[in-house]
Formats: C-alpha cells, structure tokens, sequence
C-alpha cells in the first residue's frame, strides 16, 4: 500500500500548510503563531478537542472513533533554530536569524495530513490523541509536556514519531528496537589561574597549560574507561581563553557534550570527568568550576512497538523500503522523555539527496509529507481496529 488515496488528494495543500510554517519560524517554547495555525486547520478538520496552552505554546488535539478503545500518541515537534537561511526558496524564512532547518515544519504538516484523514475516515477505535509539541531543539518541550501530565490527563497508552532523515532515499523508513538514539550531556568548565607577561610565566599560574592537559586527558576515558563494545562520543567542541600574545591570561573556559546510551556508562563518565578535571587542577595548581548538565536521555524504542510500526512502514514503503535494525545514532531527541513514560517507536523518513539538517541550505521535501501523513494513518487504523 503506497501513499493513502485521500491523502494524496490534499498533497498540494500540506505543500501550502509546510512552506507557510517555513517563512514563520519560531524558537522553544515561543511557538504560538505555529499553535494558532494548527488550530485553525484542526478546527477546519473536525476533530473533537483542541487543548492548546500545553508546555507554554504546545496542544493537543483528540479524534474519536467509532468504537470504545484507549488513545494513541502521535507527535510533532513545532520549533525552529536560529540559523540564517541561505535556501533561496520562495518559501524561505521571513525572519532573519529563524529557520525551519530540522524539518520541523515538515513534520507538524505530516501530523495534521494524518488529522485530516483520520477526522474524515474514522476507522479505528478508541482515540487518537494528536501532540504538537515546542522546544525539541532547545528547551526538552517533550519533557515539559510529560511533567504537565499529558499521558495521564488524555489517556495515552502508546506513542509515536517521526524524524526525517535528509539523504536517505525518498519514502525509506528507518528505526530499530531498543535504544535508537544518544543521550546528550554537557559540560562547561571553568579554569582559574593567575595571570601575567607572557615573558615571565614562572610569576604566573597558566590556565592554557591546564586546559590543554585536562582536554587531551579526558579522551582517556573513551581509550582506558570504556568497554570496548561500548559506545560513547565525548567531544571538546569549545575552547576559549586569551586576548592578546604577550599575555598569559586570568582564566580560560572549555565545553565538551557526551552522548551514550546506556545509565552504568553515562554514570562512569561523569564521575571520570570531574576525576581527571579535578585531578589536572591539583596538577596545575589552577582552580576550577564544573557545570555538568545531564541532557535529553537516550531514545528507546520498545521492541514489540517497534516491530508494530515496521510493520505498518512496510505497508506504506514496501518491505524493502524499511530498514528495521538500523545502527544507532550518537545525535539526540527528546521524544526520548515520552518513550520513558509509554512504549512507543521513533522513525526515520527519507527525504532524498539535500542538504543535512541544521544547514542553512536544508529544505524539507514536500514529497515526504504525505508519506509520513499515511504511516500515522495506517498506525492508527492497524493499532486499534475497529
């Protein structure tokens, strides 16, 4: 079964719905006007409640079967980045600094094509109840949504997304059971010293010394800590410190993010990082100040949902149109915190050859919407048959 008939009906209006999210982006939390659009076509649809106001700008929407049953979760997330676009797409952001660079805008549109259908049609059960959400880039909206109660208050039993998947053959879906993606950590740390004339570093306590062997030392971790079919990414991104050539500074600051997968090896290095930090600065004679922000956790698909949702992908793209034991990926999502509170799956869906996701070049193809449209559909009517 390809693309639903009645779905591909609408495919030129879910065109207009996506480039019109993309020329109004809107970041975190701060997604009303995107709410307020939603809405109106919600509306436009009949579903039967509209909840908006959900983790500051998120909603929720709710369709009745025709039968008694329990809920499905779908979700989309609604935000934006503030990345400067340099499509030259007609559509293209119209405000400068904002874009849909992630697919976001693509992915609500999957959502409400999925609305519609399902408004109209009717052939399930129970409920579907339909989350958009704010805040997946910055912020962990998924989280704030799940701490507001929206699995309780709205029944939801099982849930389920979708991410596209930028130079993976148009309509391919892409997942895994268990963990699918990274957890994502983030440290900031401080360094201390005393500075001075770089001509007399024997009066000064050098922070650039210490900085470089703690950096080089906490690779350690990965080589000497981890077991090694275990899989982790601990990356120094940021290194800041100094003004002038002649000088020894002050201070100096350094930022790394570390993604893993499982909670013994997320425990192991955090403990390791504020070893060999501390450890270095006793070394160095340096002060330090370590900020480490535990992040999104990881992304778990639950098995037997997962081989659920295959299932439907195959209907849609045709067996060999799914990859269902696909490697995982260190990036990560905060989908994650509605998997820890329902069994759920998370997908991937091709968009074909494009620029990567948080490029400014990136533009969601409008080929995909209604493809991920008919999965949700199909999940929906497969999951709770009349």
């Amino acid at each position: 079964m390809p693309v639903l008939n009645r779905i591909a009906d609408y495919a030129a209006e879910m065109r207009d719905w996506r480039r019109h999210l993309h020329r109004h982006p809107e970041l975190r939390f701060d997604c009303h006007e995107t709410a307020d659009f939603i809405a109106r076509r919600l509306q436009e649809f009949g579903v039967d409640q509209i909840h908006q106001g959900i983790a500051t700008s998120g909603l929720v929407a709710i369709i009745e079967g025709q039968a008694e049953g329990p809920t499905i979760g779908l979700r989309a997330d609604m935000d934006a980045l503030p990345i400067t676009e340099a499509t030259g797409a007609d559509h293209a952001s119209t405000r400068p600094g904002r874009m849909h660079a992630c697919g976001h805008d693509g992915h609500v549109t999957m959502l409400l094509g999925a609305a519609r259908y399902l408004a109209e049609t009717r052939r399930f059960s129970g409920r579907v109840a339909l989350m958009f959400q704010p805040a997946e880039e910055d912020g962990g909206g998924g989280e704030v949504m799940v701490q507001e109660g929206v699995m309780e208050r709205f029944g939801i039993t099982q849930v389920y997304g979708i991410h596209n998947a930028p130079n993976v053959p148009l309509g391919r879906f892409v997942t895994a059971p268990g963990p699918l993606m990274a957890a994502v950590d983030t440290a900031t740390v401080r360094v201390i010293g005393r500075g001075g004339h770089g001509a007399t570093p024997h009066e000064t306590v050098d922070p650039v010394v210490a900085i470089v062997g703690m950096v080089q030392a906490l690779q350690t971790i990965i080589s000497r800590n981890l077991y090694p079919l275990d899989e982790l990414v601990l990356s120094v991104t940021q290194i800041h410190t100094g003004t002038a050539s002649n000088i020894i500074p002050e201070d100096g600051w350094f930022c790394a993010t570390i993604r893993t997968f499982t909670p013994d090896v997320r425990e192991m290095v955090r403990r390791r990082f504020h070893e060999i930090v501390e450890g270095h600065a006793a070394a160095y004679g340096v002060e330090t100040l370590i900020d480490y922000e535990l992040g999104y956790p990881p992304t778990v698909n639950d098995p037997e949902k997962a081989a659920f949702a295959i299932e439907v992908a195959a209907e849609i793209a045709g067996a060999a149109g799914v990859e269902a034991n696909a490697n995982r990926e260190m990036g990560s999502e905060d989908f994650a915190y509605m998997l820890e509170a329902r069994p759920g799956a998370y997908l991937f869906l091709g968009t074909g050859p494009g620029a990567g996701l948080h490029h400014p070049a990136y533009d969601f193809n409008d080929e995909a919407a209604p493809i991920g449209a008919s999965f949700f559909a199909r999940l929906v009517e497969r999951a709770h048959p009349l």
